[in-house]
């Protein structure tokens, strides 16, 4: 019973509703998620802008991931037949290589803040609009109300951004929202793979190792030697470890639970939680209207992630037939 607990239920129109036991722990799987990745894009800048560069944090990110997570697929390679190596690779372009260099150039052409903004609050727009287009699931007016303060909260920091320091970068700005929509459709494929979490994760890393680790030795890339050794362990333990293995894992953990729509959603948190990490570590401290923007994205957030109705009774009548 208590796996049972713990298992989303279906709507008639393929909206997941999770269970109460299920959608906290999907919650904290969530929540997990975006303390990760708001400190990924802090952490991400801090080296980018000395030694280290983009090749060097992507080697370690998924050279690293691909050791830890090699036992994965050598324990579970009987279950896993062509169609889910297939699908990894699939998984690995969406969110692997290609998604953290789009982001890089997107941190490179804007800020910090505008892409810890850009990327993860449009992500959850992508994920609804593509789920209601192509799949046919019906998000309800508290969502679609939710996505468009999510929307609204991002303009409203795009132009704070503006005024204090000139427009953002347009390739920079269609960087990030090419990385979003890609976020966006791995989430969505991923739910329907039949992959579990872990697998999922690991298949990234292998892919994303065996693509880019010969280019970035062979291509002359690596700058390791050029910083120090707590600069390569930090970035070692945040991207190799937390990223790769820890955050795809929560992640995918938090879709299981509570479906796309309202994971993707909580999301959207991460311009608020780097936000607030930016002022230790980097000193950066958000304006009035940066700060009225991100509690309109947390409202939309809360819109976003609520939990569908119950069906129409005429669909329980339906249901019971």
């Amino acid at each position: 019973m208590s796996d049972l607990r713990a298992i989303p239920a279906k709507l008639n129109d393929g909206t997941i509703i999770a269970r109460p036991r299920g959608r906290a722990a999907g919650i904290a799987w969530a929540a997990l998620t975006v303390s990760i990745f708001s400190g990924w894009f802090v952490i991400t800048r801090f080296s980018v802008t000395r030694e280290l560069r983009i090749w060097d944090i992507t080697a370690l990110r998924f050279g690293i991931g691909a050791l830890l997570l090699a036992p994965v697929l050598i324990r579970n390679r009987a279950r896993l037949p062509r169609a889910a190596w297939r699908m990894g690779f699939v998984f690995a372009v969406l969110w692997g290589v290609p998604f953290v260099l789009l982001v890089a150039l997107g941190l490179s052409l804007t800020s910090a803040a505008q892409a810890a903004s850009i990327a993860p609050t449009l992500m959850p727009l992508f994920a609804g609009l593509f789920a209601w287009a192509f799949l046919g699931e019906a998000q309800g007016r508290w969502r679609w109300s939710g996505y468009a303060a999510i929307l609204a909260g991002l303009s409203l920091l795009l132009l704070a951004g503006a005024a204090a320091g000139g427009p953002p970068s347009a390739a920079g700005i269609g960087a990030l929202a090419a990385a979003a929509a890609m976020w966006a459709i791995y989430t969505l494929l991923f739910r329907r793979s039949g992959l579990a979490p872990i697998e999922s994760a690991a298949l990234i890393c292998f892919w994303s190792a065996v693509l880019f680790l010969p280019v970035y030795g062979l291509g002359g890339l690596s700058r390791l030697d050029h910083a120090g050794a707590g600069e390569i362990m930090l970035q070692a333990v945040y991207q190799g470890v937390l990223m790769s293995g820890v955050a795809i894992f929560t992640f995918n953990r938090a879709v299981s639970l509570l479906g796309s729509s309202a994971a993707t959603a909580i999301i959207a948190l991460i311009p608020a939680i780097a936000s607030l990490l930016a002022i230790p570590i980097l000193g950066e401290h958000p304006t009035p209207t940066e700060g009225a923007a991100i509690a309109v994205i947390v409202a939309g957030v809360l819109l976003a992630a609520r939990r569908p109705g119950p069906p129409e009774p005429s669909d329980e009548r339906r249901e019971n037939r």
